[in-house]
Formats: structure tokens, sequence, C-alpha cells
């Protein structure tokens, strides 16, 4: 009688196997169930209230890209959390920032980072920037099932492309459908207002400071019109998640450069709550 592998502690052959580059492709053959796409919800009526996290804004300047995101999570009309985490690393140059229902999207991001890790291991080098904006897509097409039902997660992709040595974004629509956006984009709830103010700030020539003030500035005008976007909260230190990818790898500026960046912008906003503006001419 063969000794089944678990009591003996032991990993099944087929886990020792050769095979896919893809983790995900090596989950869907030995352990299908465990997918999110591949997961059975309970019959429900009506809306289902789970945590959404909100706005994701990006921004790239001649030396990379600039990833940022609100700390608010909201449940309806309710703040469900204030210091939420929306902003991760996928690997050494990419970043993912997360908009959507908040515990698939954290879930969707950890095995977005499994599939980079366990590629590099298979194969010995990194995907392109472009592979891995691939891969990301076919994550979220996998989970159309549930987005279907309400539970939508919308991520924005960015990190710098060392073959072409520079910044690039990716935005994702609910099936999966990628684009490649030029200069800025924004996701969630606030996007609106936060694509607005960074199409009248941009400009092609910004350095990485004025790069990371702008999606501050962005994040703010979103929270200003959207109340599912949190803004700097002062009294309880809760900063924007503010990080750089470049030629240098990925970089999340610390609690006191994103408090000093988020103090100076209030300071200019007493005194000119819309904001800065941009020329006419």
């Amino acid at each position: 009688m063969e000794a089944n592998p678990r009591s003996t502690g032991r990993l099944p052959a087929a886990f020792l196997t050769p095979g896919s580059s893809s983790f995900m492709d090596f989950l869907a053959e030995h352990q299908p169930e465990i997918l999110p796409g591949n997961r059975q919800l309970p019959p429900t009526q009506g809306v289902i209230e789970a945590p959404h996290g909100t706005t994701i804004v990006a921004v790239s300047f001649p030396g990379g890209v600039v990833l940022a995101g609100d700390r608010r999570a909201t449940m309806g009309n309710v703040i469900a959390q204030r210091d939420i985490e929306k902003v991760f690393p996928a690997d050494e140059y990419s970043a993912v920032g997360i908009a959507g229902t908040a515990g698939l999207a954290v879930e969707m991001v950890k095995l977005f980072q499994l599939e980079l890790e366990h590629f590099e291991k298979v194969e010995g080098a990194q995907l392109s920037l472009e592979g891995k904006a691939n891969r990301l897509s076919t994550m979220i097409r996998s989970n159309l099932g549930m987005a279907m039902q309400g539970l939508a997660v919308v991520p924005l992709f960015a990190g710098y492309d060392v073959d072409r040595e520079k910044g690039r974004i990716f935005s994702y629509d609910v099936t999966g459908g990628r684009s490649e956006e030029h200069g800025y984009a924004a996701t969630g709830s606030g996007s609106v207002f936060a694509r607005g103010a960074m199409k009248k700030l941009y400009r092609g020539d910004l350095t990485e400071e004025q790069a990371t003030t702008l999606v501050v500035q962005a994040l703010y005008d979103a929270a200003d019109d959207d109340s599912a976007t949190g803004g700097p909260d002062m009294a309880r230190r809760i900063f924007p998640i503010v990080t750089v990818i470049s030629q240098d790898g990925f970089r999340r500026l610390t609690d006191d450069e994103s408090s000093e960046i988020a103090r100076a912008i209030l300071e200019r906003r007493l005194e000119q709550p819309d904001g800065p503006r941009a020329a006419l001419l």
C-alpha cells in the first residue's frame, strides 16, 4: 500500500516535477479549488457588503514612476478602515495599487507576487514589464465570476522597464482588459477627481520630488470631492502611501517623508482650498 504523502510529511511527486513557469498554471493543474476565481460563493440576495479600497494614482517622470494610494476603506457609507495598505511591491521593479473589494484584492496581489517569484526561480530571469502586466491581466480575468457578483478587483500596475529605461503604467478593467497609460493614471471611486487634478498639473519633465508632490495633490483633490477617499489625517498621523520605482528599484517613502509632503500641501491649501492653479495658456 502506497503511503499518504501528507502522513509522511513529504510533498507529492507532482509538486517536485518541473513544469510550467506559471504558478497560476501549476495551481490550476494540481489544486484548482484554491484559486480565488474557482471558489463558490453562497447564495446571496441584494448587494454584498465588503470593505472596498478606493483611490490609486500613478505618475511617470523621466527617471521612473510614482504609485500612490489613499488609506481609506469603505463598506457602503461606513468607513471600514482608516489606514489600509493599498500599494504593494510586486517585485524589485514593479508595484500594484489595489482598488475594489479589499480582501480579494490583497489576496490577488499576494498570488501575483508568488507568480513573479515562481517564474524567476524556474526561468532564472525576471519577466519583462510587459510580461508582468499580461500575467496580472490573466489573474483579473480569472476573477470575472466574482466581479459579476459585485466583488470586483481593479488594480493599477506600474514599474520601471529596464529594457526601455523608463517608467510605465498599466490600467485594467474587471474583465482583465489592459491599457497602457501615458503620463498619469488613476483608478477607484475618486479617480475622476484625481485624474482631473493630474491633467492640469502634469508635465513631462517632472522631477521625482515634483512627481511625489503631484500624486498627493491629486489624492487630496479626490478626497475633497469623493467621500470614499481619505485625505491626510494629521490628528491620527495617517498619510498616503507613496512609492517610487526607478532604475534603483522599488522604494516606499517613509512616514516622515509622506507627512512632510502632506503638511506642505495642507499649509498651501489653507490659502488656496482648491489647490494650485494651472495657467490658462
